[in-house]
């Protein structure tokens, strides 16, 4: 199969390399992905994001298949979450943080859904977490550091909000991704 029918995609993989936990070795995550028969693999940081080109399986497919080789070598199941790149090109193009005010204290983030949403509240803007967006299996969110709240805060309230079949990436990370992944794009 020629280049051009081939898709960039990026798995990510939840809760790898987090805080000393479930330490997972990048280079032979990226063995894990060429043994599978995808191309022109990479990972962006060490927080189990892959980018990859595969042929035009669905990303449910692709999920499964992932999980399935990962849990064989690590002997240890990590929930995957795949995208196309051009999906979360599509996604920045809209940036939705335009106007955010930016300080030490902001961070934004995209969290990833496995499953569509089932009708979640949204948080008072006091408690410092703002939701802007909940489309196309993406949360984008606004945290404003106040004292005794941060990020665990965020990642809790989401999951209990959303499910636990969901990853948080910084939106610099996202960015990393897109632009990583733009080079797999022919």
């Amino acid at each position: 199969m020629d280049h051009k029918s081939k898709t960039a995609y990026v798995a990510l993989l939840r809760g790898i390399n987090v805080g000393g936990n479930s330490l997972v070795p990048m280079a032979k995550l990226k063995k894990v992905f060429e043994s599978m028969g995808f191309k022109n693999v990479k990972t962006v940081l060490a927080s189990g994001n892959v980018i990859f080109e595969g042929e035009g399986a669905g990303r449910d497919a692709l999920r499964e298949k992932i999980e399935g080789a990962i849990e064989k070598d690590f002997k240890r199941h990590f929930d995957v979450i795949v995208y196309k790149i051009r999906d979360l090109e599509k996604i920045a193009e809209k940036y939705l943080f335009k106007g955010i005010a930016v300080t030490p204290e902001t961070r934004l983030y995209a969290t990833f859904l496995s499953e569509k949403p089932r009708g979640a509240k949204m948080p008072p803007p006091s408690e410092g977490l703002q939701i802007l967006s909940v489309k196309d299996g993406v949360i984008l969110s606004v945290l404003r550091l106040v004292p005794g709240r941060g990020t665990v805060d965020l990642m809790s309230f989401i999951e209990k909000e959303y499910g636990k079949k969901i990853t948080t990436r910084s939106w610099g990370t996202v960015l990393k991704i897109i632009k990583a992944g733009g080079e797999n794009i022919g």
